[in-house]
Protein backbone atom coordinates (compact mmCIF):
# COMPACT_ATOMS: atom_id res chain seq x y z
CA UNK A 1 0.00 0.00 0.00
CA UNK A 2 1.22 3.59 -1.01
CA UNK A 3 2.80 5.68 2.07
CA UNK A 4 0.82 8.67 3.02
CA UNK A 5 2.07 11.86 2.10
CA UNK A 6 1.37 14.72 4.43
CA UNK A 7 1.19 18.41 3.68
CA UNK A 8 0.16 21.64 5.35
CA UNK A 9 -3.10 23.18 3.45
CA UNK A 10 -4.17 26.07 3.75
CA UNK A 11 -7.88 26.10 4.16
CA UNK A 12 -8.86 29.99 2.02
CA UNK A 13 -6.93 28.85 -1.31
CA UNK A 14 -5.67 25.63 -1.10
CA UNK A 15 -1.90 26.31 -1.26
CA UNK A 16 0.37 23.58 0.38
CA UNK A 17 3.49 23.73 2.20
CA UNK A 18 5.96 21.00 3.46
CA UNK A 19 5.38 22.22 6.73
CA UNK A 20 3.44 24.57 9.00
CA UNK A 21 3.46 28.20 9.26
CA UNK A 22 1.60 30.68 10.85
CA UNK A 23 0.81 32.85 7.29
CA UNK A 24 -0.17 31.39 3.72
CA UNK A 25 2.22 33.18 1.27
CA UNK A 26 -0.37 32.47 -1.54
CA UNK A 27 -3.47 34.27 -0.15
CA UNK A 28 -1.68 36.30 3.43
CA UNK A 29 -3.81 34.75 5.71
CA UNK A 30 -3.05 34.08 9.36
CA UNK A 31 -3.74 30.14 10.80
CA UNK A 32 -5.01 28.75 8.46
CA UNK A 33 -2.55 25.69 7.68
CA UNK A 34 -4.14 22.30 8.17
CA UNK A 35 -2.28 19.32 8.34
CA UNK A 36 -3.80 16.99 5.57
CA UNK A 37 -2.88 13.23 3.61
CA UNK A 38 -3.23 14.81 0.21
CA UNK A 39 -1.24 11.40 -1.49
CA UNK A 40 -4.51 10.36 -3.11
CA UNK A 41 -3.91 7.03 -2.10
CA UNK A 42 -5.91 4.51 -4.25
CA UNK A 43 -6.23 0.74 -3.92
CA UNK A 44 -4.85 -0.13 -7.05
CA UNK A 45 -0.72 -1.11 -6.71
CA UNK A 46 1.08 1.52 -8.50
CA UNK A 47 2.60 -1.66 -10.42
CA UNK A 48 -1.20 -2.30 -12.29
CA UNK A 49 -1.23 1.36 -12.03
CA UNK A 50 1.90 1.96 -14.61
CA UNK A 51 0.55 -0.80 -16.91
CA UNK A 52 -2.12 -0.07 -17.55
CA UNK A 53 -3.56 1.58 -21.29
CA UNK A 54 -5.86 4.37 -21.92
CA UNK A 55 -8.69 3.52 -24.10
CA UNK A 56 -9.78 5.19 -27.35
CA UNK A 57 -12.50 7.56 -28.08
CA UNK A 58 -14.32 8.95 -30.79
CA UNK A 59 -13.32 12.95 -32.03
CA UNK A 60 -15.56 15.21 -33.18
CA UNK A 61 -15.03 17.95 -35.96
CA UNK A 62 -16.20 21.89 -34.99
CA UNK A 63 -19.18 21.02 -38.29
CA UNK A 64 -21.39 19.08 -36.30
CA UNK A 65 -25.13 20.26 -35.65
CA UNK A 66 -25.22 21.11 -31.78
CA UNK A 67 -28.41 22.30 -30.62
CA UNK A 68 -29.06 24.80 -27.54
CA UNK A 69 -29.24 22.78 -24.54
CA UNK A 70 -32.63 21.71 -23.18
CA UNK A 71 -33.64 23.30 -19.09
CA UNK A 72 -36.26 23.08 -16.72
CA UNK A 73 -37.98 26.23 -15.49
CA UNK A 74 -38.04 26.14 -12.29
CA UNK A 75 -41.70 28.19 -12.17
CA UNK A 76 -39.95 31.25 -10.37
CA UNK A 77 -38.74 33.78 -12.63
CA UNK A 78 -36.16 35.97 -11.31
CA UNK A 79 -34.38 32.50 -10.34
CA UNK A 80 -34.71 31.41 -14.24
CA UNK A 81 -33.48 35.20 -15.36
CA UNK A 82 -30.30 34.43 -13.34
CA UNK A 83 -29.79 30.94 -14.68
CA UNK A 84 -30.33 31.82 -18.24
CA UNK A 85 -33.89 30.31 -18.52
CA UNK A 86 -33.97 27.53 -16.43
CA UNK A 87 -31.50 24.45 -14.76
CA UNK A 88 -29.75 22.48 -17.72
CA UNK A 89 -29.53 19.02 -17.43
CA UNK A 90 -26.49 17.29 -15.73
CA UNK A 91 -25.75 20.54 -14.90
CA UNK A 92 -23.83 21.67 -10.59
CA UNK A 93 -24.71 25.03 -9.92
CA UNK A 94 -22.40 26.72 -6.67
CA UNK A 95 -25.00 28.66 -4.33
CA UNK A 96 -23.23 31.16 -1.75
CA UNK A 97 -24.08 33.79 0.78
CA UNK A 98 -24.11 34.99 4.00
CA UNK A 99 -25.32 33.13 7.33
CA UNK A 100 -29.08 33.96 7.24
CA UNK A 101 -29.21 35.20 3.99
CA UNK A 102 -32.04 33.10 2.74
CA UNK A 103 -30.09 30.41 0.68
CA UNK A 104 -32.09 27.57 2.14
CA UNK A 105 -35.09 29.37 1.87
CA UNK A 106 -34.53 30.13 -1.64
CA UNK A 107 -34.13 26.67 -2.78
CA UNK A 108 -36.65 25.15 -0.56
CA UNK A 109 -39.36 27.14 -2.18
CA UNK A 110 -37.48 26.40 -5.67
CA UNK A 111 -37.27 22.21 -5.34
CA UNK A 112 -40.96 22.70 -3.64
CA UNK A 113 -42.14 24.30 -7.16
CA UNK A 114 -40.33 21.82 -9.05
CA UNK A 115 -42.24 19.10 -6.79
CA UNK A 116 -45.53 20.31 -7.29
CA UNK A 117 -45.23 20.38 -10.75
CA UNK A 118 -44.19 16.52 -11.10
CA UNK A 119 -40.66 16.15 -11.38
CA UNK A 120 -39.04 14.30 -8.51
CA UNK A 121 -36.62 17.05 -6.23
CA UNK A 122 -34.14 15.65 -3.62
CA UNK A 123 -33.42 17.96 -1.07
CA UNK A 124 -30.39 16.78 1.28
CA UNK A 125 -29.23 18.79 4.36
CA UNK A 126 -25.99 18.10 6.06
CA UNK A 127 -26.06 20.83 8.62
CA UNK A 128 -29.86 20.75 9.57
CA UNK A 129 -32.06 17.90 10.81
CA UNK A 130 -35.24 16.77 8.80
CA UNK A 131 -37.33 17.70 11.21
CA UNK A 132 -35.83 21.41 11.18
CA UNK A 133 -36.35 21.62 7.47
CA UNK A 134 -40.41 20.48 7.93
CA UNK A 135 -40.46 23.53 10.23
CA UNK A 136 -39.68 25.83 7.74
CA UNK A 137 -41.12 24.07 4.82
CA UNK A 138 -44.30 24.32 7.05
CA UNK A 139 -43.54 28.28 7.93
CA UNK A 140 -43.22 29.09 3.94
CA UNK A 141 -46.61 27.24 3.66
CA UNK A 142 -44.89 24.21 1.60
CA UNK A 143 -45.30 21.27 3.77
CA UNK A 144 -47.33 19.13 1.40
CA UNK A 145 -45.15 20.16 -1.33
CA UNK A 146 -43.78 16.03 -2.22
CA UNK A 147 -39.61 17.04 -2.29
CA UNK A 148 -37.77 13.91 -0.70
CA UNK A 149 -35.38 15.23 1.86
CA UNK A 150 -32.63 13.56 4.35
CA UNK A 151 -30.08 14.09 6.97
CA UNK A 152 -26.58 12.40 5.27
CA UNK A 153 -23.29 13.79 4.69
CA UNK A 154 -21.57 10.58 3.13
CA UNK A 155 -21.50 11.30 -0.25
CA UNK A 156 -20.64 7.51 -0.99
CA UNK A 157 -24.16 6.86 0.61
CA UNK A 158 -25.94 10.14 -1.01
CA UNK A 159 -24.77 8.93 -4.76
CA UNK A 160 -25.84 5.10 -3.52
CA UNK A 161 -29.18 6.20 -2.89
CA UNK A 162 -30.02 9.15 -5.56
CA UNK A 163 -28.68 6.02 -8.11
CA UNK A 164 -31.99 3.91 -6.90
CA UNK A 165 -34.58 4.26 -9.00
CA UNK A 166 -35.49 7.43 -11.04
CA UNK A 167 -33.36 9.84 -11.80
CA UNK A 168 -34.08 13.17 -10.10
CA UNK A 169 -34.36 16.18 -11.74
CA UNK A 170 -32.97 18.52 -8.95
CA UNK A 171 -30.68 17.69 -6.36
CA UNK A 172 -29.72 20.58 -3.53
CA UNK A 173 -27.11 19.09 -1.38
CA UNK A 174 -26.69 21.97 1.63
CA UNK A 175 -23.48 22.37 2.37
CA UNK A 176 -21.18 21.00 0.27
CA UNK A 177 -18.48 22.31 3.27
CA UNK A 178 -20.10 18.87 5.15
CA UNK A 179 -19.64 16.39 2.75
CA UNK A 180 -17.29 13.54 3.44
CA UNK A 181 -15.98 11.14 1.40
CA UNK A 182 -13.63 7.90 1.89
CA UNK A 183 -11.47 8.44 -0.70
CA UNK A 184 -9.44 11.10 0.91
CA UNK A 185 -8.02 11.21 4.82
CA UNK A 186 -9.36 14.12 5.86
CA UNK A 187 -11.84 15.87 8.41
CA UNK A 188 -15.03 17.37 6.96
CA UNK A 189 -14.88 20.57 5.55
CA UNK A 190 -11.24 20.93 4.55
CA UNK A 191 -9.85 21.85 1.24
CA UNK A 192 -9.06 18.48 0.61
CA UNK A 193 -12.82 16.92 1.69
CA UNK A 194 -14.30 19.87 -0.26
CA UNK A 195 -12.70 19.38 -3.45
CA UNK A 196 -13.47 15.49 -3.59
CA UNK A 197 -16.87 15.60 -2.87
CA UNK A 198 -17.83 18.23 -5.40
CA UNK A 199 -15.85 16.23 -7.84
CA UNK A 200 -17.84 12.92 -7.03
CA UNK A 201 -20.72 14.76 -6.72
CA UNK A 202 -20.12 16.63 -10.25
CA UNK A 203 -19.53 13.43 -11.49
CA UNK A 204 -22.61 11.90 -10.87
CA UNK A 205 -24.52 14.71 -12.56
CA UNK A 206 -22.40 14.50 -15.72
CA UNK A 207 -23.27 10.84 -15.66
CA UNK A 208 -27.13 10.69 -15.00
CA UNK A 209 -28.13 14.11 -16.39
CA UNK A 210 -29.67 15.27 -12.71
CA UNK A 211 -29.35 19.06 -12.07
CA UNK A 212 -27.30 19.28 -9.03
CA UNK A 213 -26.81 22.41 -6.66
CA UNK A 214 -24.27 22.90 -4.18
CA UNK A 215 -24.46 25.53 -1.35
CA UNK A 216 -21.17 26.64 0.01
CA UNK A 217 -20.42 28.98 3.08
CA UNK A 218 -18.08 32.27 2.67
CA UNK A 219 -15.82 33.66 4.40
CA UNK A 220 -15.14 37.06 5.95
CA UNK A 221 -14.57 39.00 2.89
CA UNK A 222 -17.66 37.40 0.80
CA UNK A 223 -15.94 34.77 -0.62
CA UNK A 224 -17.06 31.58 -1.57
CA UNK A 225 -14.96 28.69 1.81
CA UNK A 226 -13.04 26.28 0.45
CA UNK A 227 -10.57 25.70 -2.97
CA UNK A 228 -11.20 27.88 -6.04
CA UNK A 229 -10.77 25.25 -8.17
CA UNK A 230 -14.46 24.22 -7.08
CA UNK A 231 -15.80 27.11 -8.59
CA UNK A 232 -13.65 26.22 -11.56
CA UNK A 233 -15.21 22.59 -11.72
CA UNK A 234 -18.76 23.87 -11.51
CA UNK A 235 -21.52 25.56 -14.17
CA UNK A 236 -22.64 28.22 -12.96
CA UNK A 237 -21.47 29.99 -9.48
CA UNK A 238 -24.29 31.98 -8.07
CA UNK A 239 -24.09 34.70 -5.16
CA UNK A 240 -26.86 35.29 -2.60
CA UNK A 241 -26.42 38.92 -1.21
CA UNK A 242 -28.26 41.10 0.42
CA UNK A 243 -27.43 43.62 4.20
CA UNK A 244 -29.44 42.28 6.89
CA UNK A 245 -31.54 45.41 8.22
CA UNK A 246 -32.62 45.01 4.33
CA UNK A 247 -35.49 42.85 3.04
CA UNK A 248 -34.15 42.92 -0.12
CA UNK A 249 -32.17 40.08 -1.17
CA UNK A 250 -30.13 40.03 -4.83
CA UNK A 251 -29.48 36.14 -6.81
CA UNK A 252 -26.13 37.90 -8.85
CA UNK A 253 -24.47 35.07 -11.81
CA UNK A 254 -21.01 35.04 -11.32
CA UNK A 255 -20.37 32.33 -13.60
CA UNK A 256 -22.42 30.69 -15.97
CA UNK A 257 -21.42 28.25 -19.12
CA UNK A 258 -25.19 28.61 -20.25
CA UNK A 259 -26.38 31.99 -20.01
CA UNK A 260 -25.09 35.62 -19.15
CA UNK A 261 -23.17 36.44 -16.43
CA UNK A 262 -23.66 39.69 -14.07
CA UNK A 263 -27.08 38.85 -14.21
CA UNK A 264 -29.57 39.50 -10.86
CA UNK A 265 -32.69 38.80 -9.75
CA UNK A 266 -34.34 40.56 -6.81
CA UNK A 267 -36.59 39.24 -4.02
CA UNK A 268 -37.98 40.37 -1.17
CA UNK A 269 -37.27 38.66 2.24
CA UNK A 270 -41.02 38.10 4.18
CA UNK A 271 -42.59 36.03 6.62
CA UNK A 272 -43.79 33.77 4.17
CA UNK A 273 -40.17 33.44 2.54
CA UNK A 274 -39.15 35.15 -0.40
CA UNK A 275 -41.43 37.41 -2.56
CA UNK A 276 -40.02 37.99 -6.64
CA UNK A 277 -39.84 41.84 -7.55
CA UNK A 278 -40.34 41.95 -10.74
CA UNK A 279 -39.57 45.77 -11.15
CA UNK A 280 -36.68 46.50 -8.49
CA UNK A 281 -36.16 50.16 -10.26
CA UNK A 282 -39.69 51.10 -8.76
CA UNK A 283 -38.70 49.22 -4.89
CA UNK A 284 -35.36 50.97 -4.96
CA UNK A 285 -37.07 54.20 -5.36
CA UNK A 286 -40.27 54.26 -3.07
CA UNK A 287 -38.64 55.78 -0.07
CA UNK A 288 -36.71 58.69 -1.61
CA UNK A 289 -36.44 61.59 -0.34
CA UNK A 290 -37.09 64.25 -2.32
CA UNK A 291 -35.50 67.63 -2.63
CA UNK A 292 -32.65 66.51 0.11
CA UNK A 293 -29.15 67.70 -1.18
CA UNK A 294 -26.80 64.77 -1.77
CA UNK A 295 -29.28 62.15 -3.49
CA UNK A 296 -28.64 61.42 -7.23
CA UNK A 297 -30.91 58.51 -9.12
CA UNK A 298 -28.25 56.41 -10.92
CA UNK A 299 -29.60 54.48 -14.19
CA UNK A 300 -27.52 51.34 -14.12
CA UNK A 301 -27.37 48.38 -15.58
CA UNK A 302 -27.36 44.71 -13.91
CA UNK A 303 -26.69 41.78 -16.47
CA UNK A 304 -29.83 42.86 -19.43
CA UNK A 305 -31.69 44.65 -17.16
CA UNK A 306 -31.58 48.46 -16.58
CA UNK A 307 -31.64 49.15 -12.81
CA UNK A 308 -32.17 52.56 -11.25
CA UNK A 309 -31.02 52.89 -7.64
CA UNK A 310 -30.71 56.65 -5.28
CA UNK A 311 -26.49 57.45 -4.27
CA UNK A 312 -26.48 59.14 -0.99
CA UNK A 313 -24.02 61.18 -0.41
CA UNK A 314 -22.75 62.92 3.07
CA UNK A 315 -19.88 65.36 3.08
CA UNK A 316 -19.44 67.14 6.57
CA UNK A 317 -16.41 69.10 8.18
CA UNK A 318 -14.10 66.75 9.76
CA UNK A 319 -12.29 66.65 13.45
CA UNK A 320 -9.66 64.37 12.53
CA UNK A 321 -6.46 64.65 11.43
CA UNK A 322 -7.18 62.42 8.12
CA UNK A 323 -10.92 62.98 7.00
CA UNK A 324 -12.77 59.63 7.05
CA UNK A 325 -14.04 58.06 4.07
CA UNK A 326 -16.73 55.31 4.90
CA UNK A 327 -18.66 53.64 1.68
CA UNK A 328 -21.55 50.80 1.56
CA UNK A 329 -22.16 49.09 -1.72
CA UNK A 330 -19.80 50.60 -4.10
CA UNK A 331 -16.01 50.53 -4.37
CA UNK A 332 -14.19 52.67 -2.39
CA UNK A 333 -11.50 52.85 -4.63
CA UNK A 334 -13.80 54.32 -6.89
CA UNK A 335 -14.83 56.71 -4.51
CA UNK A 336 -11.86 57.63 -3.83
CA UNK A 337 -10.70 58.46 -7.84
CA UNK A 338 -14.29 60.42 -8.11
CA UNK A 339 -12.54 62.38 -5.00
CA UNK A 340 -9.15 62.96 -6.47
CA UNK A 341 -10.34 64.21 -10.16
CA UNK A 342 -13.03 66.47 -8.30
CA UNK A 343 -9.93 68.17 -6.41
CA UNK A 344 -7.71 68.26 -9.23
CA UNK A 345 -9.97 69.41 -12.12
CA UNK A 346 -13.20 70.82 -10.88
CA UNK A 347 -11.50 72.94 -7.54
CA UNK A 348 -13.53 71.08 -5.40
CA UNK A 349 -11.47 70.96 -1.80
CA UNK A 350 -12.66 67.42 -0.05
CA UNK A 351 -9.85 67.48 2.21
CA UNK A 352 -10.97 69.05 4.88
CA UNK A 353 -14.38 67.10 4.98
CA UNK A 354 -15.61 63.52 6.07
CA UNK A 355 -17.18 61.68 3.23
CA UNK A 356 -20.20 59.12 3.83
CA UNK A 357 -21.21 57.38 0.71
CA UNK A 358 -24.26 54.74 0.11
CA UNK A 359 -26.00 52.96 -2.30
CA UNK A 360 -29.90 52.67 -1.38
CA UNK A 361 -31.76 49.53 -0.66
CA UNK A 362 -28.87 47.28 -0.03
CA UNK A 363 -27.58 47.17 -4.04
CA UNK A 364 -23.66 46.77 -4.59
CA UNK A 365 -23.39 48.53 -7.59
CA UNK A 366 -19.90 47.74 -10.01
CA UNK A 367 -19.99 49.41 -13.12
CA UNK A 368 -18.06 52.33 -13.89
CA UNK A 369 -20.79 54.20 -15.34
CA UNK A 370 -22.03 55.20 -12.17
CA UNK A 371 -19.33 57.72 -11.97
CA UNK A 372 -21.43 60.94 -12.96
CA UNK A 373 -23.99 59.98 -10.38
CA UNK A 374 -21.70 59.41 -7.35
CA UNK A 375 -19.74 62.93 -8.22
CA UNK A 376 -23.30 64.60 -8.53
CA UNK A 377 -24.15 63.35 -5.01
CA UNK A 378 -20.86 64.50 -4.12
CA UNK A 379 -21.07 68.14 -4.87
CA UNK A 380 -25.20 68.44 -4.08
CA UNK A 381 -24.00 67.37 -0.52
CA UNK A 382 -20.77 70.27 -0.11
CA UNK A 383 -23.22 72.94 -2.19
CA UNK A 384 -26.08 72.13 -0.21
CA UNK A 385 -27.70 71.98 -3.45
CA UNK A 386 -30.45 69.67 -3.66
CA UNK A 387 -30.08 68.30 -7.76
CA UNK A 388 -33.81 67.82 -9.81
CA UNK A 389 -36.04 65.47 -9.10
CA UNK A 390 -36.63 64.15 -12.35
CA UNK A 391 -33.18 63.38 -13.65
CA UNK A 392 -31.17 60.39 -13.43
CA UNK A 393 -27.10 60.26 -14.25
CA UNK A 394 -25.21 57.82 -15.37
CA UNK A 395 -21.32 58.53 -17.31
CA UNK A 396 -18.10 57.06 -16.39
CA UNK A 397 -15.74 59.77 -15.21
CA UNK A 398 -11.96 59.55 -16.55
CA UNK A 399 -8.54 60.73 -14.86
CA UNK A 400 -8.93 63.79 -16.64
CA UNK A 401 -12.09 64.90 -16.24
CA UNK A 402 -13.90 63.85 -19.52
CA UNK A 403 -17.26 61.90 -19.48
CA UNK A 404 -16.38 58.92 -21.36
CA UNK A 405 -19.74 57.29 -22.68
CA UNK A 406 -21.03 53.72 -21.40
CA UNK A 407 -22.63 50.96 -23.02
CA UNK A 408 -26.52 50.18 -23.11
CA UNK A 409 -27.45 54.26 -23.20
CA UNK A 410 -31.25 53.76 -24.61
CA UNK A 411 -32.27 51.04 -22.22
CA UNK A 412 -30.94 53.23 -19.36
CA UNK A 413 -32.93 55.87 -21.15
CA UNK A 414 -36.39 53.53 -21.51
CA UNK A 415 -36.70 53.01 -18.00
CA UNK A 416 -35.84 55.99 -16.51
CA UNK A 417 -38.87 57.45 -18.49
CA UNK A 418 -40.92 54.53 -17.96
CA UNK A 419 -40.65 55.53 -13.90
CA UNK A 420 -41.60 58.98 -14.82
CA UNK A 421 -38.03 60.80 -14.66
CA UNK A 422 -38.17 63.69 -17.41
CA UNK A 423 -34.34 64.42 -17.81
CA UNK A 424 -30.82 62.63 -17.82
CA UNK A 425 -27.49 63.60 -17.48
CA UNK A 426 -25.38 62.04 -19.86
CA UNK A 427 -22.03 61.89 -21.36
CA UNK A 428 -21.54 64.20 -24.81
CA UNK A 429 -21.17 61.00 -26.87
CA UNK A 430 -24.48 59.41 -26.06
CA UNK A 431 -26.43 62.34 -27.72
CA UNK A 432 -27.49 60.64 -29.78
CA UNK A 433 -29.45 57.74 -28.38
CA UNK A 434 -32.87 56.92 -28.32
CA UNK A 435 -33.66 59.74 -25.03
CA UNK A 436 -36.13 61.93 -27.45
CA UNK A 437 -37.87 58.92 -28.14
CA UNK A 438 -38.61 57.43 -24.41
CA UNK A 439 -39.79 61.02 -23.86
CA UNK A 440 -36.79 62.54 -21.65
CA UNK A 441 -34.83 65.90 -22.38
CA UNK A 442 -31.24 65.03 -22.29
CA UNK A 443 -28.27 66.68 -21.20
CA UNK A 444 -25.07 65.70 -22.73
CA UNK A 445 -21.69 67.02 -20.98
CA UNK A 446 -18.61 66.85 -21.76
CA UNK A 447 -16.72 67.27 -18.68
CA UNK A 448 -17.30 66.95 -15.32
CA UNK A 449 -16.39 70.57 -14.27
CA UNK A 450 -19.58 71.92 -16.31
CA UNK A 451 -21.75 69.54 -14.06
CA UNK A 452 -20.00 71.11 -10.54
CA UNK A 453 -20.34 74.46 -11.60
CA UNK A 454 -24.25 73.89 -12.64
CA UNK A 455 -24.91 72.04 -9.24
CA UNK A 456 -22.49 74.76 -7.33
CA UNK A 457 -24.23 77.77 -8.86
CA UNK A 458 -27.99 76.24 -6.90
CA UNK A 459 -26.34 75.72 -3.50
CA UNK A 460 -27.03 77.97 -0.27
CA UNK A 461 -25.33 78.84 2.64
CA UNK A 462 -25.49 76.39 5.53
CA UNK A 463 -25.44 76.97 9.60
CA UNK A 464 -22.77 79.01 11.00
CA UNK A 465 -20.86 75.62 12.40
CA UNK A 466 -20.55 74.30 8.63
CA UNK A 467 -18.75 77.76 7.60
CA UNK A 468 -16.71 77.69 9.90
CA UNK A 469 -15.70 74.22 9.18
CA UNK A 470 -15.22 75.45 5.56
CA UNK A 471 -13.59 78.50 6.27
CA UNK A 472 -10.72 76.39 7.63
CA UNK A 473 -10.10 74.79 4.68
CA UNK A 474 -9.97 78.22 2.61
CA UNK A 475 -13.51 78.94 1.27
CA UNK A 476 -17.14 79.96 2.32
CA UNK A 477 -20.29 78.63 1.39
CA UNK A 478 -21.79 81.87 -0.05
CA UNK A 479 -24.21 81.47 -2.61
CA UNK A 480 -23.23 82.31 -6.24
CA UNK A 481 -24.44 84.89 -8.07
CA UNK A 482 -23.98 83.98 -11.73
CA UNK A 483 -25.50 80.88 -13.23
CA UNK A 484 -21.37 79.81 -14.36
CA UNK A 485 -19.67 81.28 -10.90
CA UNK A 486 -19.21 78.93 -8.52
CA UNK A 487 -18.69 79.50 -4.48
CA UNK A 488 -15.26 80.54 -3.60
CA UNK A 489 -14.08 76.63 -2.56
CA UNK A 490 -14.76 75.66 -6.03
CA UNK A 491 -12.61 77.47 -7.52
CA UNK A 492 -9.23 76.49 -8.51
CA UNK A 493 -6.68 78.39 -6.81
CA UNK A 494 -3.88 79.33 -9.16
CA UNK A 495 -0.27 79.40 -8.18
Amino acid sequence: MAKATLSFVCQNCGAAYNRWQGKCESCGEWNTLVEEDVSGASSVPASIRSKRKGRLFALESLAGESRDAPRLPTGMAELDRVTGGGFVPGSVLLVGGDPGIGKSTLLTQATSVLASAGHRTVYISGEEAIAQVRLRAARLGLAKAPVQLAAETSVEDIIATLSDGETPRLIVIDSIQTMWTDTVESAPGTVTQVRASAQALIRFAKKSGATVILVGHVTKDGQIAGPRVVEHMVDAVLSFEGEGSQQFRILRSVKNRFGPTDEIGVFEMTGLGLREVTNPSELFLSERDLGSPGTAVFAGMEGTRPVLVELQALVAPTSLGTPRRAVVGWDSSRLSMVLAVLEAHCGVKLSGYDVYFNVAGGLRIQEPAADLAAAAALVSSLANAPLPTDAVYFGEVSLSGAVRPVAQASMRLKEAAKLGFGRAVLPEAARGDSGGDAGLSLNPIGGLSSLVADIAARGTPRAATRDRGADENGGTHATASGKNAAPPRFRRQES
